[in-house]
């Protein structure tokens, strides 16, 4: 689902900082041989991503979810000069592709790369983050969160993507559809959560801001 149409979409992008150039070389690698590339962050949400984590300067940040590696690029440019970016995807087949672009970048020794399974890794991670940006499999998301949280500063920001999942949320739900009933949940724990204050964004497919009190 489009949430504004295609010529609304283009002015936006045309009116928004432009795509660095490492970035639109990924972009383009991403389209030609990766799967799925619907997944990437893409111009628009990767200057929000940039400009967000500029805004708060983070020393940590987490991301559940690299793909290869758009999303993780962004934020980094917001990193403070000691800081670190850890980021965690299951598919050990896209390692390469992305240490590639990250060391490429200007922040490549402060990206951290983890692969397996983030409730086992977040756990083990030694740093209170500052941000964190959850965007992988939907039926974790509310496992993540909570693991993210125990290790967020107060004041930190966690980003929720895809929560708006093309629609789907506001439609009539099957009841084998796993991930848009895990959204629906989700998105109602984060509006209940005394722990954080929260607002849902209709960006690209979806995006809530948690700041956390």
């Amino acid at each position: 689902m489009h949430f504004i149409s295609d010529v609304l979409e283009h002015y936006v992008e045309q009116h928004t900082e432009d795509e660095p150039e490492l970035l639109r070389e990924l972009n383009r690698e991403t389209h030609l041989k990766v799967l799925r590339p619907r997944m990437l962050s893409g111009h628009f949400q990767g200057r929000f991503l940039s400009l967000i984590s500029r805004l708060i300067a983070p020393r940590y940040i987490l991301e559940v979810g690299t793909y290869t590696g758009y999303s993780a690029l962004c934020m980094a440019e917001g990193l403070q000069k000691d800081g670190a970016l850890h980021t965690i995807d299951i598919n050990e087949e896209l390692y390469d592709l992305q240490r590639r672009y990250f060391d490429r970048s200007d922040y490549g020794k402060q990206i951290k790369q983890h692969t397996g399974n983030a409730l086992d890794i977040i756990p083990t991670l030694d740093a209170k983050f500052d941000l964190a940006f959850i965007d992988a499999d939907k039926p974790n998301y509310h496992r993540y969160f909570d693991l993210i949280m125990d290790k967020m500063n107060k004041g930190g920001v966690i980003l929720s993507d895809n929560v708006l999942w093309s629609g789907k949320v506001v439609e009539e739900v099957k009841p084998d559809d796993e991930s848009t009933l895990a959204l629906l949940e989700y998105n109602k724990k984060l509006k209940e959560d005394p722990r954080v204050e929260t607002v849902l964004l209709p960006v690209r497919d979806g995006l809530t801001i948690c700041r956390v009190v």
